[in-house]
This record gives structure tokens, sequence and C-alpha cells, in this order.
């Protein structure tokens, strides 16, 4: 099987990827992380000790992050489909993070002494090299083992590789009680090589590239586009679409926001969850930290019996577009015909022209998040 650099220079000769140098030493840094764990163990026994080689020391981890569509994921594939070893597993960070929750459960049910200690061993002996697609932290149950929990996994002997779209210091930023977060920080920036992959390209919108975001009347061919949209925005099969992975986001005291369908930092929603509602507008920032791409299915027209439901949409709106969200929604009507009496019906023209602006080649150029 060519190895992970041979692949990569061979997309580029196709011409499927364009030459990046930040992506090239991504490329060479996961490539030799492929020799160290490929290697063969040092002899055993006596002999081994007095003529062998020297153990190596343990192979050190991998943290890449970036903005959204710097070909992160691809790197990831690469690095995954070419890696020589058995004890290998790819995982979606939520759906390992919600794995290991039932493991913790089990283990106190069969009152292991330190169930976590217990998990991290046990999964050590299966899986040598640990590879994770988009880490992100919004959960507090969460930031307060990862600290322990991955210590423990490395010191058992697996190596992590990760994505994610933020540095590590800024993952769980503002999150409840994020001291105890702090531990799992440390270990990534001590025990893993970080490397950011953060310049200007955005290849997402290559994949996108000629899908409408906003997409009326509602129906059956509305609902494929943002399909559409969502399969070559996450890598993920459509015809896997059943198991499409869902998601839970913190929206801090003790409440939590189910996402139907949650991957690589997209989400998708209903108008009705999160516009009909009671919901504020802490819980749309929760949504737009998290999400690079929110897909809104189901708006309808509204009028002056809907007037709670203007106001919420408005301030989710204004979350998105703050934080630079990139939006495809299936709609009853156009931006302009959405709101057209009603209270609140002038100011709702702000929101308007900020959803036309939305659908625009230079926003969907910005990256993600706030504007320094």
């Amino acid at each position: 099987m060519p190895g992970l650099l041979a692949r990569y220079d061979a997309l580029i000769a196709s011409g499927e990827l364009r030459a990046d140098s930040d992506q090239r030493v991504a490329a060479e840094r996961l490539a030799r992380l492929q020799d160290e764990l490929e290697a063969p163990p040092p002899p055993p026994g006596l002999f081994g000790k007095l003529f062998g080689k020297p153990p190596a020391p343990e192979p050190r981890g991998v943290y890449l992050w970036g903005g959204v569509g710097r070909g992160k994921s691809m790197l990831m594939d690469l690095f995954v489909e070419t890696l020589g070893i058995e004890r290998k597993r790819r995982v979606h960070f939520h759906a390992f993070m919600l794995e290991l929750d039932r493991h913790l459960t089990e283990a106190r049910k069969a009152e292991q002494r330190d169930p976590l200690l217990h998990v991290a061993q046990a999964m050590a002996q299966e899986v040598r090299c640990l590879a994770f697609d988009e880490m992100v932290v919004n959960n507090t149950a969460d930031a307060a083992i990862m600290g322990r929990f991955f210590t423990a996994l490395m010191e058992a002997g697996t190596v992590v590789v990760t994505t994610s779209n933020r540095p590590p210091r800024d993952l769980y930023k503002d999150g409840l009680n994020r001291s105890l977060f702090l531990p799992f920080i440390d270990l990534v920036t001590r025990e893993m090589d970080v490397l950011s992959l953060n310049g200007p390209v955005d290849y997402r919108l290559d994949r996108i590239g000629g899908l409408a975001m906003w997409h009326s009347p509602i129906g059956e061919a509305a609902t494929e586009q943002v399909r559409e949209a969502f399969f070559r925005l996450t890598d993920f099969a459509p015809e896997d679409a059943a198991n499409v992975p869902t998601g839970a986001l913190d929206l801090g005291g003790g409440r939590t926001l189910h996402v139907p369908k949650s991957l690589k930092g997209v989400g998708v929603f209903s108008f009705k969850k999160l516009c009909a509602e009671n919901r504020g507008a802490a819980d749309y920032l929760a949504i737009a930290r998290a999400f690079h791409t929110v897909i809104l299915v189901g708006i309808p027209r509204m009028g002056p019996e809907n007037r709670n439901e203007a106001i919420r949409f408005t301030k989710l709106i204004d979350a998105l577009y703050e934080h630079r969200v990139k939006l495809f929604v299936t709609a009853a009507a156009l931006p302009e015909e959405l709101y057209q009496a009603g209270d609140g019906a002038f100011e709702f023209e702000r929101t308007v022209s900020r959803l036309n602006e939305m659908q625009s080649e230079d926003y969907m150029a910005l990256g993600h998040g706030v504007e320094d």
C-alpha cells in the first residue's frame, strides 16, 4: 500500500488537491508518526537487552487544528488508511465520549476501584493509535474527566491523533468550571505536537460550489438540497444517512440541546426546536460557537401571531451572523417574505439584510468565529 506522502503527492499530481505548504508540513509529521508506530518492537529477553537497540521513546501524538475547509479530515483519512498496524481506530470525538460514558457506567456497576483508570487501561490493550475527528468540548462532564482519562490512556501506550477547529488553549473557552479542563490542555501541550493548519484557503468552498443556501418552498426538492450540503461538508456517505451521529450541546445551567444530526462542526436543527420553544440569546450563542455551519429546516411564514418566534429567529440570526456561521435553510418563502406584518416587522428588515448577506461569496469566505 502506498504511504501517506505518496498518496498525498499523487492527489496533487492528479489535480484533486492543490499544493499547500501547511498541509505538506502536517502530512510529513503524520508520516513520521506512521513510521514510529509501524517500527518493530525491540527483541525480547536478555539477549535483546544486551545486543538489541535501546527501546525508542513512545511516539508523540499529533493535535492538528485549523479553520474549516483546510484539509484536516482529508489528512486524517490518509493517515488512518495508510497506517500499517491493526490496532488503530478512527472515531468522531462526540461519539467516543458517549461510548466512554457507557464504559464508565459499566465499570461503576462492576464496582471497579477506579473506573476511569480501568476503562483507560482496557482500551489501551485494544487500540494502539486512536484518531479523532473534530475535537470540541461543550459538555461540563466531559471537560471534568478528560485530563485524567487521556493521561491514563497515553501512559498505557495509546497514541492520540486529533483534529480540531481550535487551538488547545481555546477548547471549552468560557465553559462552566473550565479550571477542571485545564489539566487536559496541559496534557496536550506537553505530550502532543500541536500543528496549525490555519492558512487562508478554505477548500470547503470547492465542495459546496454550485449549491444555493436558501431553499424555498419547503418540500422534497429543498430537503434534498440541504441533505446534499450536509454530506459534502462532512464527507459522510449518503447511503449511510440513517446512521448520521446525533449530538447534545451543553447550554449551561444543567441544560442540553439535542442536535438531531451533528458531525464535523455541522449541526442540523428545526425552526420549531430553536424558535418555537422558549430560548434566549445565550442558547443561540452556544450554537454559534459550537458549529461552523447550521442547517435550519422548516422556517415558516410568520405573522402577528408569531411575534415571539420572529423575535427568537432574529436573535438566532444575529448570533450566527456575528460568529460568521454558514447557514443553509429550507423555508416557506424568501427572506423578504418571512415576516411582513406584526410587531417588530420593521426591525426584522435588518434580519432580512443579514440573511441575504450570508448567502454571498464574501460571507462564505469568512472564517468561523467572532472577528478579533
